[in-house]
């Protein structure tokens, strides 16, 4: 099955820049499988040493996250898109605060 991964800007290293790549699979594994065979490295970046997706690594077939549908051995349809979606975090506490303005003089 043909699919089309759509990389987030910290893989593009692994995939010449390319924002997306095909990748074949009838399962979400295989696809990374095939990816892989393709972009090495990608399997490392995507997957812990257990063989689990990285804690934060989503991966989303078309509008599933797949971590609530069969995870990796999710079936991917052909024609599917498939999206690895990087977690995000940071950021300081406050940033977002709105502060009321100060009157001059006080």
């Amino acid at each position: 099955m043909s699919v089309r991964v759509k990389i987030p800007t910290q893989l593009r290293t692994l995939t010449g820049g390319a924002q997306e790549v095909p990748a074949s699979g009838s399962t979400v594994a295989e696809v990374v499988a095939d990816l892989e065979s393709n972009h090495p490295g990608m399997r490392e970046r995507l997957m812990d040493g257990s063989g689990s997706l990285r804690r934060f690594v989503n991966v989303y077939i078309d509008d599933e996250d797949v971590r609530f549908l069969q995870g990796l051995d999710t079936e991917v349809d052909e024609g599917a898109r498939m999206s690895i979606i990087p977690a995000v975090a940071g950021g300081s506490p406050g940033a977002f605060e709105v502060r009321r303005a100060e009157p001059p003089g006080l």
